[in-house]
């Protein structure tokens, strides 16, 4: 979802997704746009996920406030910054998340704040070859969920970045050392994919939260489809 509308948001709940990912770090709306969009999901057993631009624990908490049902972060490159995520969701003891009764996580206080909401889930994007490389640790960290892989970003990595020249392999072992990773650790594997098509090839492979598509590039295929020239 990158577009910020509640509208949207509302049908693909409506249309039965089980998942639905609001970008904060590429998408066109800004933080403000995030609490109409959860609301569209109300009455779904659709889950809000939000990716935020990065791990700022002030935005981390203010999105779970907000009632997100869980956060993705990108480039996650080791152990300790997955540690310091996770703590920005969680109350004390266990992190150091602020806490506050009257937040739209417990309906304006309304709800018994004597249960704090569940954990919320927390996907750490895998997008360098840095990454890879720490996945086993990364995964092992107590209140990761999920490792995403952020496809074009890791291949971006992998060609240009500071480790190019003593990378932990090409883009389809990356894929493997990422879902054996999560995999050891009881964790899921996710994945960003494009074309549904794709969608048999990465479940085979063991990544079990896939997003597909986005809001923009759905508009813009179906737009480019409406207008292109029939054949009589």
């Amino acid at each position: 979802m990158s577009l910020g509308s509640p509208a949207i948001a509302e049908l693909a709940a409506l249309a039965g997704f089980h998942w639905l990912l609001f970008d904060l770090e590429h998408g066109s709306a800004t933080e403000c746009a995030i609490p109409d969009q959860l609301r569209a999901l109300r009455g779904t057993a659709t889950q809000g996920i939000v990716r935020v631009g990065a791990p700022h624990p002030d935005v981390i908490a203010r999105l779970l406030d907000w009632g997100a049902h869980g956060l993705m972060v990108p480039h996650v490159d080791d152990a300790g910054q997955a540690q310091r995520i996770v703590q920005s969701t969680r109350y004390t003891p266990r992190g150091h998340r602020g806490y506050s009764r009257t937040v739209r996580a417990y309906d304006y206080g309304l709800k018994s704040s004597q249960t704090p909401a569940p954990d919320p889930v927390v996907m750490a994007q895998i997008e360098t070859a840095r990454g890879v490389r720490n996945a086993p640790e990364i995964a092992q960290v107590d209140g990761v969920d999920v490792l995403f892989v952020g496809p074009a970003d890791l291949q971006f990595d992998l060609t240009h970045g500071p480790e190019k020249d003593d990378p932990p392999g090409d883009f389809a072992f990356c894929l493997s050392a990422v879902v054996t990773a999560a995999t050891a650790s009881g964790k899921e594997a996710g994945i960003l994919i494009r074309d549904l098509g794709d969608l048999p090839f990465y479940l085979d492979l063991g990544f079990t939260r896939i997003a597909v598509d986005s809001d923009v590039a759905i508009l813009r295929k179906a737009y480019l489809q409406t207008l292109s020239p029939n054949p009589r």
